[in-house]
């Protein structure tokens, strides 16, 4: 993208987000000195082209979005508010569920090609479920690559489509703790544990939530 194209693309987003923040989001700073801060650290990360830009853009107004309209059971915060790419997610144990109470901390993490390819999701707190690997990352269908599944456990419509949202993500988030899937694990150990000694797994559990809280 040309300088000049460029400048009048970061333009564009200054006045669509004093936009949003007239219409009552106070999810971002928007000050001016906010805008320049984020266009030159945005040009100097990336190497900036239309689509690049475009999801620079998506990103920045689905969070203030969220923002206006939170999604029960999470909050959001960018990890750097220059780059909306990042995101701090707070997920609170589902009630009636053995994580209730819990308050787990995790990253959400858009590609520069969203929403063609769909975000990560990791947990950065400790968190014991079949349906998330050892290493915190979530594994569930809408956050899988789009297409047919290789292995044949997954239909392409259960995968990721471009017309997802962040709401839906969340929301199968939820899905997924309340009612774990043990028959294709990504936590071999958690899902054995579940079946063979659910009691045990409800006892670790109930560990890992005190320790969310105590930080």
């Amino acid at each position: 993208m040309a300088p000049s194209a460029s400048n009048n693309a970061a333009l564009l987003l200054m006045k669509q987000l004093k936009g949003a923040r007239a219409a009552g989001t106070d999810c971002l700073s928007m000050s001016p000195d906010f805008f320049r801060r984020l266009h030159a650290h945005f040009l100097r990360r990336v190497c900036v082209c239309a689509p690049v830009f475009a999801c620079f853009s998506r990103c920045l107004f689905i969070f203030a979005e969220l923002k206006r309209s939170p999604v029960e059971g999470f909050s959001a915060g960018l990890r750097d508010d220059t780059d909306p790419f990042i995101w701090e997610v707070m997920i609170m144990g589902p009630s009636d569920t053995p994580y209730a109470g819990g308050m787990f901390e995790a990253e959400l993490k858009f590609p520069h090609d969203y929403p063609n390819l769909p975000p990560t999701l990791h947990f950065t707190t400790e968190f014991w479920h079949p349906n998330v690997f050892e290493d915190g990352k979530v594994c569930i269908s809408i956050l899988h690559a789009p297409g047919e599944d290789q292995y044949g456990y997954e239909n392409a419509s259960e995968r990721w489509l471009h017309i997802h949202t962040v709401e839906s993500i969340l929301i199968s988030v939820i899905s997924m703790i309340s009612s774990p899937n043990d028959e294709s694990p990504a936590n071999i150990d958690a899902a054995k544990q579940l079946r063979d000694d659910p009691e045990a797994f409800r006892k670790k559990v109930a560990r890992i939530v005190r320790r969310s809280i105590e930080g």
